[in-house]
Protein backbone atom coordinates (compact mmCIF):
# COMPACT_ATOMS: atom_id res chain seq x y z
CA UNK A 1 0.00 0.00 0.00
CA UNK A 2 1.61 3.32 -1.11
CA UNK A 3 2.37 5.71 1.56
CA UNK A 4 -0.62 8.21 1.13
CA UNK A 5 -4.23 7.55 1.04
CA UNK A 6 -4.30 4.70 -1.63
CA UNK A 7 -5.62 1.49 -0.39
CA UNK A 8 -5.93 -2.02 -2.30
CA UNK A 9 -8.35 -2.31 -4.95
CA UNK A 10 -9.26 -5.81 -4.08
CA UNK A 11 -10.76 -4.50 0.06
CA UNK A 12 -13.70 -4.87 0.73
CA UNK A 13 -15.07 -0.85 0.34
CA UNK A 14 -16.19 0.09 3.88
CA UNK A 15 -12.84 -1.83 4.73
CA UNK A 16 -11.24 0.93 2.16
CA UNK A 17 -13.34 3.71 3.07
CA UNK A 18 -12.68 3.25 6.92
CA UNK A 19 -8.72 2.61 6.52
CA UNK A 20 -8.76 6.22 3.94
CA UNK A 21 -10.82 8.29 6.08
CA UNK A 22 -7.96 7.37 9.40
CA UNK A 23 -4.87 8.00 6.46
CA UNK A 24 -6.67 11.80 6.29
CA UNK A 25 -7.59 11.96 10.00
CA UNK A 26 -5.10 9.73 12.58
CA UNK A 27 -1.89 8.91 10.50
CA UNK A 28 -0.35 12.63 10.21
CA UNK A 29 -0.70 12.69 14.65
CA UNK A 30 0.34 9.07 14.97
CA UNK A 31 3.51 9.84 12.91
CA UNK A 32 3.83 13.67 14.69
CA UNK A 33 3.57 11.60 18.16
CA UNK A 34 6.08 8.66 17.45
CA UNK A 35 8.27 11.46 15.83
CA UNK A 36 8.67 13.19 18.83
CA UNK A 37 9.85 9.90 20.59
CA UNK A 38 12.40 8.65 18.00
CA UNK A 39 13.35 12.13 17.27
CA UNK A 40 13.09 14.27 13.87
CA UNK A 41 16.20 12.53 12.44
CA UNK A 42 13.98 9.14 12.25
CA UNK A 43 10.85 10.79 10.43
CA UNK A 44 10.68 8.07 7.90
CA UNK A 45 10.75 5.67 10.73
CA UNK A 46 8.52 6.74 12.36
CA UNK A 47 5.98 7.15 9.04
CA UNK A 48 6.98 3.37 8.37
CA UNK A 49 5.40 2.21 11.54
CA UNK A 50 1.93 3.97 10.86
CA UNK A 51 2.10 2.57 7.45
CA UNK A 52 2.29 -0.75 9.06
CA UNK A 53 -0.16 -0.54 11.07
CA UNK A 54 -2.74 0.85 8.13
CA UNK A 55 -1.05 -2.00 6.33
CA UNK A 56 -2.13 -4.23 9.52
CA UNK A 57 -5.81 -3.03 9.63
CA UNK A 58 -6.24 -3.62 5.83
CA UNK A 59 -5.07 -7.81 6.10
CA UNK A 60 -7.34 -7.81 9.50
CA UNK A 61 -10.24 -6.26 9.21
CA UNK A 62 -11.63 -8.03 6.51
CA UNK A 63 -11.55 -11.64 8.43
CA UNK A 64 -12.42 -9.96 12.07
CA UNK A 65 -14.38 -6.80 10.93
CA UNK A 66 -13.83 -3.11 11.45
CA UNK A 67 -13.37 -2.33 15.79
CA UNK A 68 -15.65 -0.37 17.20
CA UNK A 69 -12.80 2.38 17.28
CA UNK A 70 -10.87 2.22 14.28
CA UNK A 71 -8.47 4.92 15.44
CA UNK A 72 -7.87 3.55 18.65
CA UNK A 73 -6.87 0.59 17.50
CA UNK A 74 -4.74 1.74 14.71
CA UNK A 75 -2.77 3.95 17.49
CA UNK A 76 -2.43 1.10 19.72
CA UNK A 77 -1.31 -1.25 16.82
CA UNK A 78 1.28 2.11 16.02
CA UNK A 79 2.53 1.90 19.29
CA UNK A 80 3.14 -1.59 19.98
CA UNK A 81 5.03 -1.76 16.31
CA UNK A 82 7.52 1.34 17.96
CA UNK A 83 7.55 -0.96 21.14
CA UNK A 84 9.35 -3.42 18.86
CA UNK A 85 11.46 -0.99 17.13
CA UNK A 86 12.96 0.71 20.00
CA UNK A 87 14.02 -3.33 20.94
CA UNK A 88 15.63 -4.01 18.41
CA UNK A 89 17.33 -0.82 17.57
CA UNK A 90 20.36 -0.28 20.04
CA UNK A 91 19.95 3.25 19.35
CA UNK A 92 16.65 3.95 20.62
CA UNK A 93 17.27 1.87 23.76
CA UNK A 94 16.54 5.04 25.93
CA UNK A 95 13.28 5.32 24.57
CA UNK A 96 12.02 2.13 25.24
CA UNK A 97 10.90 3.28 28.44
CA UNK A 98 9.12 6.21 27.72
CA UNK A 99 6.73 3.68 25.10
CA UNK A 100 6.38 1.50 27.96
CA UNK A 101 4.91 4.20 29.84
CA UNK A 102 2.42 4.79 26.82
CA UNK A 103 1.71 0.95 27.02
CA UNK A 104 0.66 1.15 31.12
CA UNK A 105 -1.06 4.30 30.62
CA UNK A 106 -3.53 2.60 28.27
CA UNK A 107 -5.07 0.74 31.02
CA UNK A 108 -7.49 -1.94 30.37
CA UNK A 109 -9.96 -0.48 28.43
CA UNK A 110 -9.87 -1.91 24.73
CA UNK A 111 -11.26 1.78 22.46
CA UNK A 112 -9.61 4.38 24.94
CA UNK A 113 -7.35 6.46 23.52
CA UNK A 114 -3.26 5.81 23.49
CA UNK A 115 -1.64 9.26 23.09
CA UNK A 116 -3.82 12.24 25.29
CA UNK A 117 -5.03 14.83 22.86
CA UNK A 118 -2.96 17.70 24.49
CA UNK A 119 0.29 15.21 23.91
CA UNK A 120 -0.62 14.76 20.09
CA UNK A 121 -2.14 18.57 19.87
CA UNK A 122 1.65 19.67 20.63
CA UNK A 123 3.37 17.16 18.49
CA UNK A 124 1.36 18.00 15.36
CA UNK A 125 2.32 21.85 16.09
CA UNK A 126 5.45 21.17 16.20
CA UNK A 127 5.42 18.83 13.36
CA UNK A 128 4.25 21.66 11.10
CA UNK A 129 6.80 24.18 11.96
CA UNK A 130 9.94 20.91 11.52
CA UNK A 131 8.27 20.89 7.94
CA UNK A 132 8.45 24.98 7.20
CA UNK A 133 12.05 25.61 8.99
CA UNK A 134 14.06 28.05 6.46
CA UNK A 135 16.78 25.21 6.04
CA UNK A 136 14.44 22.85 4.12
CA UNK A 137 14.12 24.53 0.75
CA UNK A 138 10.63 26.68 0.64
CA UNK A 139 9.32 24.30 -2.77
CA UNK A 140 9.85 21.53 -0.40
CA UNK A 141 8.11 22.73 2.57
CA UNK A 142 4.79 22.44 1.73
CA UNK A 143 5.29 19.39 -0.21
CA UNK A 144 6.83 18.03 3.05
CA UNK A 145 3.61 19.17 5.01
CA UNK A 146 1.20 17.20 2.76
CA UNK A 147 2.86 14.02 3.00
CA UNK A 148 3.69 14.08 6.73
CA UNK A 149 0.69 15.85 8.31
CA UNK A 150 -1.81 14.82 5.79
CA UNK A 151 -1.57 11.43 4.38
CA UNK A 152 -1.07 12.66 0.71
CA UNK A 153 0.59 10.06 -1.86
CA UNK A 154 3.21 11.51 -4.48
CA UNK A 155 1.09 11.69 -7.41
CA UNK A 156 -1.68 13.52 -5.27
CA UNK A 157 1.55 16.49 -3.49
CA UNK A 158 2.51 16.52 -7.43
CA UNK A 159 -1.16 17.18 -8.79
CA UNK A 160 -1.24 20.18 -6.36
CA UNK A 161 2.02 21.08 -7.59
CA UNK A 162 1.45 20.71 -11.37
CA UNK A 163 4.55 19.27 -11.41
CA UNK A 164 5.76 15.47 -11.69
CA UNK A 165 5.79 12.41 -9.33
CA UNK A 166 10.14 12.38 -10.08
CA UNK A 167 10.48 15.87 -9.11
CA UNK A 168 7.96 15.47 -5.82
CA UNK A 169 9.87 12.48 -4.82
CA UNK A 170 13.37 14.50 -5.15
CA UNK A 171 11.83 17.23 -3.15
CA UNK A 172 10.93 15.17 0.09
CA UNK A 173 13.95 12.99 -0.29
CA UNK A 174 15.99 16.37 -0.12
CA UNK A 175 13.88 17.63 2.73
CA UNK A 176 14.20 14.64 5.06
CA UNK A 177 17.78 14.97 4.84
CA UNK A 178 17.94 18.54 5.39
CA UNK A 179 16.64 17.34 8.57
CA UNK A 180 19.33 14.98 9.63
CA UNK A 181 22.17 16.96 8.17
CA UNK A 182 20.94 20.17 10.22
CA UNK A 183 19.25 18.72 13.28
CA UNK A 184 16.34 20.59 12.89
CA UNK A 185 14.63 20.82 16.34
CA UNK A 186 11.22 18.99 16.74
CA UNK A 187 9.91 22.44 18.71
CA UNK A 188 7.86 25.12 18.15
CA UNK A 189 9.98 28.27 17.08
CA UNK A 190 9.64 31.87 19.20
CA UNK A 191 10.42 35.49 18.22
CA UNK A 192 11.10 36.19 14.55
CA UNK A 193 11.88 32.89 13.47
CA UNK A 194 7.97 31.96 14.61
CA UNK A 195 7.19 34.95 11.81
CA UNK A 196 9.28 32.83 9.11
CA UNK A 197 8.29 29.48 9.68
CA UNK A 198 4.31 30.09 10.08
CA UNK A 199 5.09 31.82 6.10
CA UNK A 200 5.66 28.53 5.06
CA UNK A 201 3.20 26.56 7.34
CA UNK A 202 -0.17 28.72 6.04
CA UNK A 203 0.34 27.65 2.38
CA UNK A 204 1.09 24.29 2.97
CA UNK A 205 -2.74 24.32 5.03
CA UNK A 206 -4.39 26.17 1.94
CA UNK A 207 -2.89 23.62 -0.42
CA UNK A 208 -3.83 20.81 1.42
CA UNK A 209 -7.40 22.92 1.80
CA UNK A 210 -8.05 23.27 -2.28
CA UNK A 211 -7.28 19.37 -2.80
CA UNK A 212 -10.44 18.83 -0.82
CA UNK A 213 -12.67 21.80 -1.88
CA UNK A 214 -11.57 21.07 -5.76
CA UNK A 215 -10.17 17.60 -6.14
CA UNK A 216 -6.83 17.30 -8.89
CA UNK A 217 -8.65 13.20 -9.83
CA UNK A 218 -11.52 10.78 -9.07
CA UNK A 219 -14.48 10.64 -9.26
CA UNK A 220 -15.34 13.48 -6.36
CA UNK A 221 -15.09 16.90 -7.02
CA UNK A 222 -15.46 17.23 -3.45
CA UNK A 223 -12.93 15.83 -1.00
CA UNK A 224 -14.82 17.40 2.28
CA UNK A 225 -12.71 15.03 4.54
CA UNK A 226 -9.84 17.02 3.46
CA UNK A 227 -11.07 20.39 4.07
CA UNK A 228 -12.31 19.28 7.22
CA UNK A 229 -8.31 18.20 8.09
CA UNK A 230 -7.46 21.43 6.75
CA UNK A 231 -9.67 23.26 8.97
CA UNK A 232 -9.04 21.09 12.06
CA UNK A 233 -4.91 21.70 11.66
CA UNK A 234 -5.96 25.53 10.97
CA UNK A 235 -7.56 25.99 13.65
CA UNK A 236 -5.27 24.20 15.80
CA UNK A 237 -3.14 26.46 14.66
CA UNK A 238 -5.40 29.81 15.71
CA UNK A 239 -5.87 28.75 18.61
CA UNK A 240 -1.94 27.90 20.05
CA UNK A 241 -0.14 31.58 20.84
CA UNK A 242 2.29 30.22 18.32
CA UNK A 243 -0.33 31.06 15.29
CA UNK A 244 -3.14 33.49 16.88
CA UNK A 245 -2.10 35.82 13.74
CA UNK A 246 -4.54 37.56 12.02
CA UNK A 247 -3.65 36.32 8.68
CA UNK A 248 -4.10 32.59 10.49
CA UNK A 249 -7.50 33.59 11.39
CA UNK A 250 -7.96 34.94 7.74
CA UNK A 251 -7.27 31.67 6.06
CA UNK A 252 -9.69 29.62 8.81
CA UNK A 253 -12.02 32.07 7.72
CA UNK A 254 -11.99 31.41 4.01
CA UNK A 255 -11.92 27.54 4.58
CA UNK A 256 -14.71 28.18 6.46
CA UNK A 257 -16.95 30.48 3.69
CA UNK A 258 -15.65 28.10 1.56
CA UNK A 259 -16.90 25.00 3.21
CA UNK A 260 -20.38 26.15 4.26
CA UNK A 261 -21.49 26.62 0.77
CA UNK A 262 -20.15 22.93 -0.57
CA UNK A 263 -23.48 20.92 0.16
CA UNK A 264 -24.69 22.69 -2.93
CA UNK A 265 -21.99 22.39 -5.59
CA UNK A 266 -22.89 19.40 -6.85
CA UNK A 267 -27.09 17.92 -7.37
CA UNK A 268 -28.37 14.55 -6.01
CA UNK A 269 -26.48 13.36 -8.82
CA UNK A 270 -23.34 14.35 -8.66
CA UNK A 271 -23.53 17.45 -11.26
CA UNK A 272 -21.65 20.35 -11.32
CA UNK A 273 -23.96 23.18 -10.71
CA UNK A 274 -22.96 26.82 -10.82
CA UNK A 275 -23.64 29.61 -8.60
CA UNK A 276 -26.21 30.89 -10.18
CA UNK A 277 -27.64 27.22 -10.03
CA UNK A 278 -27.06 26.42 -6.58
CA UNK A 279 -29.98 25.91 -3.71
CA UNK A 280 -28.52 28.52 -0.99
CA UNK A 281 -30.91 26.91 1.41
CA UNK A 282 -28.25 24.06 1.65
CA UNK A 283 -25.49 26.28 2.88
CA UNK A 284 -23.79 25.76 6.23
CA UNK A 285 -25.41 29.18 8.27
CA UNK A 286 -23.74 27.87 11.31
CA UNK A 287 -20.35 27.68 9.52
CA UNK A 288 -20.74 31.06 7.67
CA UNK A 289 -21.31 32.43 10.85
CA UNK A 290 -17.90 31.12 12.09
CA UNK A 291 -15.99 31.72 9.01
CA UNK A 292 -17.20 35.79 9.65
CA UNK A 293 -16.39 35.40 13.07
CA UNK A 294 -12.72 34.93 12.16
CA UNK A 295 -12.85 37.11 9.40
CA UNK A 296 -13.53 39.47 12.04
CA UNK A 297 -10.28 38.83 13.98
CA UNK A 298 -8.06 38.77 11.28
CA UNK A 299 -8.93 42.78 10.99
CA UNK A 300 -6.65 43.32 13.94
CA UNK A 301 -3.35 44.92 12.94
CA UNK A 302 -3.02 46.27 9.51
CA UNK A 303 -1.45 43.61 7.81
CA UNK A 304 -3.83 42.99 4.48
CA UNK A 305 -2.59 39.19 3.02
CA UNK A 306 -3.71 36.72 0.50
CA UNK A 307 -6.26 35.07 2.56
CA UNK A 308 -7.80 38.45 3.73
CA UNK A 309 -8.68 38.88 0.22
CA UNK A 310 -9.63 35.67 -0.90
CA UNK A 311 -11.41 35.49 2.37
CA UNK A 312 -13.58 38.64 1.69
CA UNK A 313 -14.19 37.00 -1.77
CA UNK A 314 -16.24 34.20 -0.14
CA UNK A 315 -18.25 36.68 2.23
CA UNK A 316 -19.84 38.68 -0.44
CA UNK A 317 -20.89 35.36 -2.43
CA UNK A 318 -22.18 34.12 1.27
CA UNK A 319 -23.62 36.95 2.71
CA UNK A 320 -25.66 37.64 -0.83
CA UNK A 321 -29.37 36.39 -0.61
CA UNK A 322 -28.99 35.11 -4.50
CA UNK A 323 -26.99 35.12 -7.69
CA UNK A 324 -28.43 38.60 -8.57
CA UNK A 325 -27.71 40.38 -5.42
CA UNK A 326 -23.82 39.33 -5.53
CA UNK A 327 -21.78 42.79 -5.26
CA UNK A 328 -19.63 41.71 -8.11
CA UNK A 329 -17.99 45.52 -8.36
CA UNK A 330 -16.66 44.76 -4.47
CA UNK A 331 -15.68 41.22 -5.31
CA UNK A 332 -13.81 43.01 -8.49
CA UNK A 333 -11.65 45.69 -6.16
CA UNK A 334 -10.86 42.62 -4.20
CA UNK A 335 -9.47 40.99 -6.70
CA UNK A 336 -7.53 44.21 -7.85
CA UNK A 337 -5.71 43.89 -4.60
CA UNK A 338 -5.53 40.51 -4.87
CA UNK A 339 -3.52 40.40 -8.16
CA UNK A 340 -0.64 42.68 -6.98
CA UNK A 341 0.15 40.52 -3.96
CA UNK A 342 -0.06 37.35 -5.71
CA UNK A 343 0.29 37.65 -9.13
CA UNK A 344 -0.57 34.07 -10.44
CA UNK A 345 -2.52 33.61 -13.12
CA UNK A 346 -4.63 31.61 -11.96
CA UNK A 347 -5.52 34.56 -9.53
CA UNK A 348 -5.95 36.73 -12.67
CA UNK A 349 -8.02 33.44 -14.45
CA UNK A 350 -10.49 34.41 -11.43
CA UNK A 351 -10.71 37.86 -12.06
CA UNK A 352 -11.52 37.80 -15.49
CA UNK A 353 -14.50 35.44 -14.79
CA UNK A 354 -15.84 38.72 -12.25
CA UNK A 355 -14.42 40.91 -15.11
CA UNK A 356 -17.04 39.46 -17.56
CA UNK A 357 -19.95 39.19 -14.90
CA UNK A 358 -19.56 42.95 -14.58
CA UNK A 359 -19.04 44.51 -18.55
CA UNK A 360 -19.84 41.24 -20.65
CA UNK A 361 -17.97 38.61 -21.95
CA UNK A 362 -15.97 40.23 -24.35
CA UNK A 363 -14.20 42.65 -21.70
CA UNK A 364 -13.60 39.12 -19.84
CA UNK A 365 -11.97 37.83 -23.20
CA UNK A 366 -9.33 41.18 -23.08
CA UNK A 367 -8.93 40.65 -19.60
CA UNK A 368 -7.96 36.94 -19.99
CA UNK A 369 -5.47 38.11 -23.14
CA UNK A 370 -3.95 40.65 -20.85
CA UNK A 371 -2.56 37.69 -18.18
CA UNK A 372 0.70 37.82 -18.01
CA UNK A 373 2.14 33.98 -18.09
CA UNK A 374 -0.84 32.64 -19.48
CA UNK A 375 0.85 29.76 -21.07
CA UNK A 376 1.59 28.60 -17.62
CA UNK A 377 -1.92 27.32 -17.81
CA UNK A 378 -1.88 25.78 -21.60
CA UNK A 379 -2.52 22.68 -19.21
CA UNK A 380 -5.04 23.91 -16.80
CA UNK A 381 -8.50 22.91 -18.44
CA UNK A 382 -10.73 25.71 -16.23
CA UNK A 383 -8.96 28.23 -18.38
CA UNK A 384 -10.60 26.19 -21.93
CA UNK A 385 -13.74 26.16 -20.01
CA UNK A 386 -13.88 29.84 -19.55
CA UNK A 387 -12.49 30.81 -22.53
CA UNK A 388 -15.66 28.54 -23.91
CA UNK A 389 -18.29 30.00 -21.80
CA UNK A 390 -16.68 33.66 -22.91
CA UNK A 391 -17.18 32.59 -26.43
CA UNK A 392 -20.93 30.89 -26.22
CA UNK A 393 -22.15 34.26 -24.50
CA UNK A 394 -20.90 35.89 -27.82
CA UNK A 395 -22.66 33.22 -30.02
CA UNK A 396 -19.49 32.39 -31.07
CA UNK A 397 -20.41 28.89 -31.30
CA UNK A 398 -17.38 27.02 -32.96
CA UNK A 399 -14.98 29.08 -31.28
CA UNK A 400 -16.66 27.86 -28.21
CA UNK A 401 -16.53 24.31 -29.17
CA UNK A 402 -12.94 24.20 -30.03
CA UNK A 403 -12.03 25.49 -26.12
CA UNK A 404 -14.71 23.06 -24.53
CA UNK A 405 -13.18 20.23 -26.31
CA UNK A 406 -9.95 21.04 -25.13
CA UNK A 407 -11.43 21.72 -21.40
CA UNK A 408 -12.63 18.31 -21.17
CA UNK A 409 -9.51 16.32 -22.90
CA UNK A 410 -7.62 17.88 -19.15
CA UNK A 411 -10.44 17.78 -17.28
CA UNK A 412 -9.88 15.37 -14.31
CA UNK A 413 -13.15 14.82 -12.24
CA UNK A 414 -16.28 13.10 -13.76
CA UNK A 415 -18.44 15.90 -12.56
CA UNK A 416 -16.38 18.62 -14.52
CA UNK A 417 -16.24 16.04 -17.44
CA UNK A 418 -20.02 15.59 -17.35
CA UNK A 419 -20.72 19.95 -17.34
CA UNK A 420 -18.39 19.49 -20.01
CA UNK A 421 -19.93 17.41 -22.30
CA UNK A 422 -23.35 18.76 -21.94
CA UNK A 423 -21.53 22.45 -22.66
CA UNK A 424 -19.52 20.98 -25.97
CA UNK A 425 -23.27 19.30 -27.14
CA UNK A 426 -25.29 22.36 -26.96
CA UNK A 427 -22.22 24.44 -29.04
CA UNK A 428 -21.90 22.02 -31.48
CA UNK A 429 -25.46 21.37 -32.28
CA UNK A 430 -25.76 25.12 -32.89
CA UNK A 431 -22.56 25.01 -35.26
CA UNK A 432 -24.34 22.06 -37.32
CA UNK A 433 -27.92 23.48 -37.01
CA UNK A 434 -29.50 24.29 -40.64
Amino acid sequence: METGCQVANDQPPEISAVVEHLFRHEAGKMVATLTGIFGIEHLTLAEDVVQEALTRALQTWPFYGVPKNPAAWIMRASRNLAVDVVRRQKVFRDKEAEIIHLMDREGSTPDTAIFPEQEITDDTLRMMFVCCHPNIPAEAQAALALKTLCGFSVTEIARAFLTSEAAIAKRLTRAKQKIREAKIPFEIPAGEELGRRLDGVLPALYLLFNEGYKASSGDKLVREDICQEAIRLTDLLVQHPAGHRPKTHALLALMLLDTARIPARVDREGNLLLLQEQDRSRWNQPMIARGMFHLAQSAAGGEISVYHLQAGIAACHCTAQDYGSTDWRQILALYDRLVELDGSPVVALNRAIVIANLHGPKAGLDALAAIRDLEALNTYYLLYAVLGEFESRLNHAQAAAGHFRKSLQLAGIKSEQMFLAKRLQACEEKVFRP
